[in-house]
C-alpha cells in the first residue's frame, strides 16, 4: 500500500468516527442553559429552581430614584442567571405581580419586582426607574451586599412591565439597546412609534382589553418595531387589560408567564432550545392571536 493511499485512508477513518461521534452527541443551545428540554407543559408550571428572595426598601432605593422592590432569585450552587426588571402599571404594585415574578424566577432568572416612586408615574419616568431598580440590583451584587451576589450576570439584563410599566418597557428598550430582551405586557403610552427599538420585544396583548385598547396601542407599538428585529405580538385569549396580576384567572396568568419566560429564555439566555416554543409552540389554543418574526 502505497504512503498516499494509507493516508487517504486515515483521513476517511477519522472523518467517520467523527460523523459516529457526532450523531451519538446530544445537540447543544446556544447560550446560557437553565433547566431541563423546553415544553409547553413545563413552560405552564412552576420551574426547576426553588426560589428565594431578597428585600430592598423604598428608603434605600430613594438614590437610584425607584420605590423599592423584593428580588426573587434562584437557588443554584454555581450557575448564573440573568436578571430583569418587572414594572407595575398605572396605581399598581409589586403584591400583585408577586406571583408572576416568582414563577418567572423560578425558570431561572433573577427578578426585580419593583415599586415606582408613586403609582401615577406616567411611562416614561417607569422606564427611568426601572433602570435605576436594574442599577442597584447589580451594583448590590458586586459589592457582595446581595445573596444573590454570585448569581447575577450583569451582561444579561431584561425589562418588564404592564400596563404604563408596559409602555415603559418599550421606551427602556428605545433608551438602552445593551438590553437582551424587553416584554411589554397590555402596554400603554401616548407615544405609538417605537422604531429605534433595537431590543427583542414581545408585546403581549390581551383579547378583551379595555383599558389599553390593542389597536390604540399594542397595534401600533408591534407595527412601529424594525421588521428585522426579533418581535412579536401575541394576544392572550379572553383575557382583560389585568390579565398578569395575581387578580385575573389563573389561566390567563399562566398565558402571560409562559409567553414571557420563553421570550426571555431566548433571547435573554440566548438559549436556541427556545426557538420553537416562542415561534408558536407555546400555543394551545389560549391565544387569539400569534405574530413572531425576525429571526
Amino acid at each position: 500500500m502505497t504512503h498516499h493511499l494509507l493516508k487517504a485512508r486515515l483521513k476517511l477513518s477519522v472523518a467517520a468516527l467523527f460523523l459516529t461521534l457526532s450523531a451519538a452527541l446530544p445537540a447543544f443551545a446556544a447560550g446560557y442553559e437553565r433547566g431541563p428540554e423546553p415544553t409547553k407543559a413545563a413552560l405552564e408550571a412552576a420551574g426547576p429552581f426553588t426560589v428565594a428572595s431578597f428585600k430592598i426598601s423604598r428608603a434605600d432605593a430613594k438614590a437610584y430614584n425607584y420605590g423599592g422592590a423584593t428580588v426573587f432569585y434562584p437557588q443554584s450552587g454555581t450557575q448564573t442567571f440573568g436578571v430583569v426588571s418587572l414594572t407595575p402599571g398605572f396605581t399598581g404594585f409589586q403584591l400583585v405581580y408577586e406571583p408572576l415574578a416568582k414563577r418567572v424566577a423560578s425558570h431561572g432568572f433573577i427578578v426585580v419586582n419593583l415599586d415606582t416612586n408613586t403609582i401615577f408615574d406616567l411611562p416614561d419616568l417607569r422606564a427611568k426607574e426601572m433602570a435605576g431598580a436594574l442599577k442597584q440590583v447589580i451594583e448590590l451584587a458586586q459589592a457582595g451586599k446581595a445573596p444573590y451576589a454570585a448569581m447575577l450576570d450583569s451582561s444579561r439584563r431584561a425589562v418588564m412591565g404592564h400596563s404604563m410599566g408596559g409602555g415603559g418597557t418599550l421606551a427602556a428598550a428605545v433608551a438602552d439597546g445593551t438590553l437582551k430582551a424587553a416584554v411589554p405586557i397590555t402596554p400603554w403610552h401616548t407615544t405609538k412609534s417605537f422604531a429605534a427599538d433595537t431590543v427583542p420585544t414581545l408585546i403581549v396583548a390581551c383579547e378583551k382589553d379595555a383599558i389599553a385598547p390593542n389597536k390604540q396601542h399594542s397595534d401600533p407599538f408591534y407595527a412601529s418595531l424594525n421588521t428585522a428585529l426579533p418581535r412579536g405580538e401575541i394576544e392572550v385569549k379572553g383575557a382583560d387589560h389585568l390579565c398578569p396580576l395575581s387578580l385575573a384567572k389563573a389561566e390567563y396568568q399562566t398565558t402571560v408567564a409562559k409567553s414571557a419566560i420563553a421570550w426571555l429564555k431566548r433571547f435573554l439566555d440566548e438559549d436556541t432550545r427556545y426557538d420553537a416554543m416562542v415561534k408558536g409552540g407555546i400555543d394551545g389554543g389560549d391565544y387569539s392571536r400569534f405574530n413572531v418574526t425576525g429571526f
